[in-house]
């Protein structure tokens, strides 16, 4: 009998790749084909994401276009959460889901598409099967989340924090680097607070216990071999003591803080704690413990109520903190946010779009600045894509698809996943230029 074919689209953050990563596992251990094409396919799967207007349109035109080419979808993903927006545009789809519902997913193609007898178990590698190419892949930790930022359906959606035991954590990590895993990027929803709901619980692991806790699996992922890069860092007091681990090289020299906003004001109505001068006091120290150490954060224009003076006061606080990595985007007012409920002013469109064009600027000047120091230094480069002459690889401080890249000249073929010394020739706004030594 012929394998059923299953066509698959994955939108959205990185957590919910890693939920598609499962779903499509699940799906070849069961004896289904992945169809390159949804019209040869017997059923498609749409992993939708939910965070912004923006994104559900996305996920609407993807669910469209599945149902166009193919007539039998499968919906699941954080958009799943809330399903009557879905069916008011497509109320021919066959099932919805919500996130990570990985049973209700194959409950829901068993009964699309029956599966046939399971021939290929065995062929199922250990760490299952990835999307991302195989030098890096994303390890996440935990899902859901306890804080309640008034701009965020996150938890809505994806719920309070579930914190995977640290034991299972590694031993999912140790699989992927055996596998040939160069990159290991930890994701969640609040990497800083993994282990909470558990009472930081302690679990065996090889010869001792270790506790379940931020620093504890930064400290013993680094030891595996693997570059070790954190995602979605809250700046708890706690996230001090990873520092150090950066400074020996044990994880890289990398922080992914969302940092939203700098103004006190706006800070309060999001719900976000912070203080600008203390922030920066802390990233001063950071930088004292690990000179190398590279943030990126991302940033929110246009929310309710930000004034002019809200607005400077985080351009120059940027100018000052010279984070190497910054994104923002516009606010919009998703549906159900509880920011949308404060009786704040909403800030017109075009006023949006004037304050992100300038912050984006602005960002651009330091980045460029940054990136001219590194010039005439060796560096680690991680080769992404082999080239006959020019490969394009990232630094330790660069991240896949967000941050910038390095492109390497070699007089040698280069290999994806290769680590390699490049002496940095020359750098633009964003990326390096430079040759393998």
């Amino acid at each position: 009998m012929t394998a059923p074919k299953i066509s698959f689209v994955s939108l959205g953050c990185p957590k919910a790749l890693v939920d598609s990563e499962r779903i499509i596992t699940q799906l070849r251990a069961e004896g289904y084909e992945l169809s390159k094409s949804h019209d040869g396919a017997d059923a498609v799967i749409v992993n939708t994401c939910g965070f912004l207007d923006s994104a559900k349109s996305e996920s609407l035109d993807a669910i469209g276009k599945a149902l166009k080419e193919n007539g039998k979808v499968i919906v699941t993903g954080c958009m799943g959460a809330e399903p009557g927006e879905i069916l008011a545009a497509h109320p021919q789809v066959a099932a919805i889901t919500g996130p990570q519902a990985y049973e209700s997913v194959m409950k829901a193609v068993h009964q699309a598409v029956p599966p046939v007898r399971n021939d290929f178990l065995d062929l199922i590698p250990d760490h299952g099967i990835k999307l991302t190419p195989k030098h890096y892949a994303y390890l996440k930790i935990s899902e859901g989340c306890n804080n309640r930022c008034t701009f965020c359906i996150i938890p809505k959606l994806r719920g309070d924090l579930v914190s995977r035991p640290v034991d299972e954590v590694l031993k999912e990590g140790e699989r992927l680097i055996k596998a040939g895993v160069k990159e290991v990027l930890v994701i969640s929803q609040d990497t800083s607070a993994y282990g909470l709901d558990l009472a930081y619980a302690e679990r065996p692991w090889k010869d001792r216990t270790i506790r379940t806790k931020f620093f504890d699996l930064a400290r013993e992922l680094g030891s595996l071999g693997a570059w070790v890069r954190l995602h979605y860092v809250y700046p708890y007091p706690h996230v001090d003591d990873v520092i150090p681990l950066m400074a020996e090289g044990l994880v890289l020299p990398y922080l992914d803080i969302p940092f939203q906003h700098v103004s006190p004001q706006v800070l309060k109505a999001m719900k976000r704690p912070g203080n600008q001068e203390k922030t920066l006091d802390r990233i001063r120290a950071w930088r004292d413990v690990c000179p190398d150490l590279a943030i990126r954060s991302t940033f929110i224009v246009g929310f309710p109520g930000e004034t002019d003076e809200d607005f400077e006061m985080l351009l120059e606080w940027i100018k000052e903190a010279k984070l190497e990595r910054l994104g923002a985007f516009q606010y919009e007012p998703v549906k159900g946010a509880i920011a949308n409920d404060l009786g704040l002013p909403q800030i017109p469109a075009e006023v949006k779009q004037q304050r992100y064009d300038r912050f984006m600027a602005t960002q651009q000047a330091i980045s460029a600045a940054k990136l001219k120091t590194r010039v005439g230094k060796r560096i680690k480069v991680i080769i992404d894509e082999a080239g006959p002459t020019v490969s394009k690889g990232r630094s330790q401080w660069d991240a896949p698809e967000i941050d910038g890249a390095v492109h390497v000249g070699s007089r040698r073929p280069l290999r994806a996943g290769e680590i390699v010394t490049v002496k940095i020739e020359r750098a633009d706004a964003y990326d390096l230029y430079g040759m393998a030594v």
